[in-house]
């Protein structure tokens, strides 16, 4: 069998446009796609938008600053200097890829994603809270991760709420959390699985994007209104009755319509609604019984179960808006910006790219290691972070955004910076996540009040006290004879680069400067200086 080359892809790349010119864009794209490998194929969408805006993309990143981001995108954490130098050290021409594969397999990658999905699924939460997920809720995240569960698998049994398995049993939570609030049900449940918000269609129809009704938000509400929150032997279910939850919702203007079963580019469900102030009678004869004792019995026609099975099943929106999120949290914004907005008002920078890659997320069982590994393996993502001469609209991604690390891996990245074992319920981890609440802002703005807060938090400076323990990385740079290499492996380790003629100096001079009073004549305080200095940089907060 012939293998494909670097060669043998440009041919193809170039023969593709050739051929485009003359037959047209989506027809060229169905004749060269099964020539193209999967990366190869995002690459030359978003390299038809880059020619369309006459740019040129910026240079594929080097080995040293691929490292770095791949295992923060993935593992959640900067790479360690042994796992920085192997990667750098190996000759094999594959082995971007094979460090992406061997990251998809790894605990950290499970740990990383849910995290992620944790805060963008149910949003950011006390300490109280977190405890009660960690009980149920985060395992199940982690089995979603760890074992590749196909993602409409997974939105089904989080929507449907009736856990067949002990390891479904966190599925609930999503519902359980918002406390029988139906609306903050909807409100949640639009951007999380189908990408779009509705909140602004509570009083009337979406002003801005006007195919989002007033309609689709009270639908959207009715069919989770007779949900409600069941403490059983089995643990937190959701029950649900099988009668109520009629009523009439009104506009601005005055006008009331009935809040019938319907959602967004889907059927309206047939329902027969009582008489107006006809008295509803419940009973047994409306309900099967539970898969076991213990749980809640179902409703004959349950709308939960109509939702799941009419609406959410083969819904469009389910696979494009998830492979939107991960193009986003791999590219720092989505092929639709905001990820959660997928509406008219907010149209796909590369709507090709969009449901390329939603088809084939579709096509392989929803997939979802297939997916990260796909993006991460493009040209696109693994661009450097510089922008090229002319390129100032980052919707073209001709170059790498730079993205903030999130609470949860810039503790982790902390923890391996200064060679300290992993703890993921560090204290500090608490005021982060109150610092940094989103793990796919916007907007990213930082300012000198971020640095001062790292720089001036007491559980930080505690963690700096205990890399100055014996067998901690102050104490070997203390007690490294050369000053150089030590301030070497200190840049390599944080900041995965080696330090500037400039930074070299600056660091010498600091760390051999007479003892003084001020230092207790302890080298070990010098260093911890500069070890904070250069952990509380905005470059070490950043994925670039």
């Amino acid at each position: 069998m012939h293998k494909s080359t670097s060669s043998d892809r440009l041919v193809l790349f170039v023969g593709f446009w050739l051929f485009a010119a003359g037959l047209g864009y989506s027809v060229a794209l169905a004749q060269a796609d099964s020539a193209l490998s999967d990366s190869d194929r995002i690459d030359a969408l978003i390299q038809a938008g880059q020619d369309k805006a006459s740019i040129k993309s910026a240079d594929v990143c080097s080995d040293a600053q691929f490292v770095r981001r791949i295992y923060i995108d993935l593992a959640g954490r900067i790479p360690t200097l042994e796992e920085r130098q192997s990667f750098l050290d190996d000759p094999n021409p594959n082995k971007r890829t094979e460090r992406i594969d061997r990251i998809l397999q790894s605990e950290d990658y499970v740990q990383n994603f849910a995290d992620t999905f944790d805060a963008l699924l149910m949003g950011r939460a006390p300490g109280g809270k977190i405890a009660e997920r960690k009980k149920i809720w985060r395992p199940y995240l982690e089995n979603v991760f760890r074992n590749n569960r196909p993602w409409d698998q997974v939105a089904r049994e989080i929507l449907l709420a009736r856990p067949q398995t002990p390891e479904q049993a966190g599925a609930v939570w999503f519902l359980y959390e918002r406390n029988d609030n139906a609306q903050a049900i909807a409100e949640a449940l639009a951007p999380a699985f189908f990408g779009i918000r509705i909140d602004c269609a509570q009083c009337h129809d979406h002003m801005i994007a006007s195919e989002i009704h007033q309609q689709h938000y009270w639908g959207l509400v009715a069919f989770f209104n007779r949900s409600k929150n069941q403490k059983t032997n089995a643990g937190p279910r959701i029950a649900e009755s099988a009668i109520g939850g009629f009523s009439d919702f009104a506009n601005i203007h005055g006008s009331s319509y009935p809040n019938i079963l319907t959602f967004f580019e889907a059927k309206t469900i047939d329902e027969a609604r009582p008489q107006k102030d006809a008295k509803q009678e419940d009973s047994d004869d409306l309900y099967v019984p539970a898969l076991t004792p213990e749980d809640p019995r179902v409703p004959k026609f349950s709308r939960r179960e109509r939702f799941v099975e009419e609406v959410l099943a083969g819904h469009p929106r389910l696979a494009q808006a998830f492979v939107n999120r991960i193009w986003a949290m791999l590219l720092g914004r989505g092929i639709v910006h905001p990820f959660d907005q997928m509406d008219s008002a907010h149209p796909a920078s590369h709507p090709e790219l969009l449901k390329l890659l939603a088809k084939d997320f579709v096509d392989s069982g929803h997939d979802i290691r297939r997916l990260v590994r796909r993006i991460a393996s493009s040209r696109t993502y693994q661009l450097s972070s510089l922008p090229p001469a002319g390129a100032q609209d980052p919707s073209t991604f001709a170059w790498s955004i730079e993205r903030p690390l999130s609470a949860e891996q810039l503790v982790r990245s902390i923890q391996i910076a200064i060679d300290q074992k992993s703890n993921p319920d560090h204290p500090i981890l608490t005021d982060l996540r109150d610092r940094i609440p989103e793990v796919m802002p916007e907007t990213i703005t930082t300012d000198i009040s971020d640095a001062l807060f790292l720089s001036n938090n007491p559980k930080m400076h505690q963690m700096l006290l205990e890399a100055s323990k014996p067998e901690g990385f102050v104490s070997q740079l203390a007690s490294n004879s050369d000053p150089k290499m030590a301030t070497r492996e200190l840049f390599l380790r944080v900041l995965g680069r080696e330090a500037s003629n400039d930074e070299l100096g600056a660091v010498l001079a600091f760390v051999q400067k007479p003892l003084s009073s001020d230092t207790g004549n302890d080298p070990k305080v010098i260093w911890q200086n500069a070890l904070w200095a250069v952990l509380t940089s905005a470059e070490f907060r950043f994925n670039h």
